[in-house]
């Protein structure tokens, strides 16, 4: 065995061994955050815990159920904000904008998707709080579903120009037009690329909690409608992390499992349709 040969498989190992260590620290870390959160929050976890309201300061137990329900409305706005103008955005960059035009727009995207959302959440505020004179779901919403954008464009687009040239050439071929094609072939052949894009993109923003402490605000007890202050699960984590109470501390560790598994599932659902349509693809 030459000196070069022996050279080479040494630095292979040493190689192999220094990404072997990264990623174990890296799944370490996952798991320590992981078992940090049941440890602290699986003992406060019960069914009041997720039915009852919050309780009046100083007293002991409550719920977040306010909270969870407002979560699940600011997402529900930020969606119908964030997803037809991501979607369309990314159908126009696939299929018409020219080179110069796809330039500036995927770069201002790029910029869009780097600003701290405490920005967007000062931003949102000075749009819509302002101009209502109050905070409300709507102004939460507004403020997730800007930071939605940028993600989905980017990504519906890459999935929307992977579908084969072929599939738009043989539907105009056929006599369709290119809105009708993209409609009814390259939309449907990327649509499962499309709900990954916008689940991965409720997953980066279902944790956002500066963006909702200048819009949504928060609420002690059930919003009716959108246009009222609302609870959020983020927002109640940093509150009661800043308590003084211990019993709001083991709150904030419970609601902080909860925010995680909800995130998680969304991942393992985002696997899911993107695993299954690759195998369809196959």
């Amino acid at each position: 065995m030459t000196a070069r040969t022996i050279w080479r498989k040494s630095l292979n190992a040493l190689m192999l061994s220094i990404t072997g260590i990264c990623a174990l620290v890296t799944v370490s870390t996952l798991f320590l955050i992981l078992g940090f959160l049941v440890w602290n929050g699986a003992r406060s976890l019960h069914w009041t815990f997720f039915t009852n309201l919050p309780a009046p300061t100083g007293e002991i137990g409550g719920g977040i159920a306010n909270a969870i329900l407002g979560s699940a409305k600011l997402l529900l706005v930020a969606a119908s904000i964030g997803i037809p103008i991501g979607l369309i955005g990314a159908i126009y960059l696939a299929e018409y904008a020219g080179a110069k035009w796809a330039f500036f727009i995927r770069y201002a995207a790029d910029l869009m998707n780097g600003v701290p959302s405490i920005v967007i959440g000062i931003f949102a505020y000075t749009i819509v709080v302002v101009s209502m004179h109050h905070f409300s779901a709507l102004a939460g919403g507004f403020a997730l579903g800007i930071m939605m954008i940028p993600v989905i464009l980017r990504s519906c687009e890459e999935f929307l120009k992977a579908v084969p040239r072929s599939l738009r050439e043989g539907a105009m071929a056929l006599g369709a037009s290119k809105w009708r094609t993209i409609l009814t072939v390259v939309v449907p052949a990327a649509s499962g690329g499309i709900i990954t894009a916008i689940l991965l993109a409720l997953a980066r923003v279902a944790g956002e909690t500066a963006p909702l402490l200048f819009t949504a605000f928060g609420n002690q007890f059930w919003s009716s409608g959108f246009n009222q202050p609302t609870a959020a699960l983020p927002v109640v984590i940093y509150n009661y992390a800043m308590s003084s109470y211990e019993d709001l501390h083991q709150q904030a560790w419970a609601a902080g499992l909860v925010l995680l598994g909800l995130v998680l599932v969304t991942n393992l659902l985002t696997r899911m349709v993107l695993g299954r349509q690759t195998a369809q693809g196959r």
